[in-house]
């Protein structure tokens, strides 16, 4: 017994086998929870308002890549050739309402307007309105539900050391106030969201097997898309980029404007109006977000300040 007890002593342990055995302990649980179908297509199709004659074609538009090679089975095709066809129809089924409906609009602005309707912010907001992305076939953690929205980064505090700085805020929160933007702002989409890929993705595969499942009806298509987008971005709520409304305003009282690019530092984008700081805008994960708030946080502050000195005026 003293000779067994010596041996146990020197067997060595190992933090870092550990680790590994946990990691893949962790991924084979996950990989049991998997299931070959999606939970309910009949809620599917109510949500969407059309009943498949071909079911395949509903399971493959909700199949991930990464499911697809776990299962390797033609029934398992990924989402990405429905989501091919969806996005050209969806992009024809737009060009062509907003050509009819607005005869007198210039191909500059209906192609912005298209644009608009189309984007991966809105779609991605279409895709949580209506829950669909809770059906996506996967084996990826990291596309699970609330997972999936936590990824989405769409609150940064303003820079550290300013009046305005905040403490990150748990990811719980972040994920239940962007839900709550995602739910109420379909129609006026916040410029400064870099939406998730894969939520506009399923609403192009879901459009793309309507039109496969219909015998290529563009009118059948139709009537799914505009349930699915409504409401759509029109002429009157479409909005101005918000570098080109930033520098109109500045142009028309003559003011002088520059950006100071600090971005690859800081994430972040200053704005100065005629050699004063008048805001910021923060974004880690892309620049041109970063752009889009700081431009946009310069016009409301340049607003704010025009309105305080004609309020002084009247006085």
């Amino acid at each position: 017994m003293e000779e067994e007890h010596d041996n146990q002593k020197q067997v060595p342990i190992s933090l870092e086998n550990l680790h590994v055995q946990d990691q893949s302990q962790r991924q084979k649980e996950y990989q049991n929870t998997i299931t070959e179908s999606i939970p309910n297509l009949k809620e599917v199709e109510e949500i969407i308002g059309y009943n498949f004659k071909d079911q395949s074609l509903l399971r493959q538009a909700f199949t991930d890549g990464s499911f697809q090679e776990k299962c390797s089975s033609s029934s398992s095709s990924s989402y990405e050739r429905l989501e091919y066809i969806g996005d050209s129809v969806l992009n024809l089924l737009i060009a062509k309402q907003d050509y009819f409906s607005y005869p007198d609009l210039l191909p500059g602005k209906l192609t912005r307007l298209r644009a608009a309707n189309v984007d991966t912010e809105k779609l991605a907001r279409v895709a949580v309105k209506l829950n669909l992305h809770r059906y996506l076939r996967h084996n990826k953690p990291l596309l699970d539900g609330q997972g999936l929205l936590e990824s989405w980064p769409l609150f940064d505090c303003q820079r550290p050391g300013s009046a305005e700085h905040c403490s990150k805020k748990p990811l719980l929160d972040q994920f239940e106030n962007l839900w709550m933007q995602l739910k109420t702002t379909l129609c006026t989409p916040v410029v400064s969201v870099d939406a998730p890929k894969v939520l506009a993705d399923i609403v192009e595969s879901t459009i793309g097997a309507i039109y496969v499942d219909s015998n290529s009806s563009m009118d059948i298509a139709w009537k799914v898309v505009k349930s699915l987008l409504e409401p759509t971005i029109t002429p009157a709520t479409l909005q101005t980029h918000p570098v080109t409304k930033f520098y109109e305003l500045c142009q028309k009282h003559a003011f002088e404007v520059r950006f100071v690019d600090l971005w690859k530092e800081t994430g972040a984008i200053d704005v100065f109006v005629d050699s004063e700081f008048v805001a910021t805008g923060i974004y880690s994960s892309k620049k041109l977000i970063a752009l889009n708030r700081a431009a946009n946080n310069a016009y409301n502050e340049i607003v704010r300040k025009l309105s305080a000195e004609n309020n002084n005026d009247d006085q």
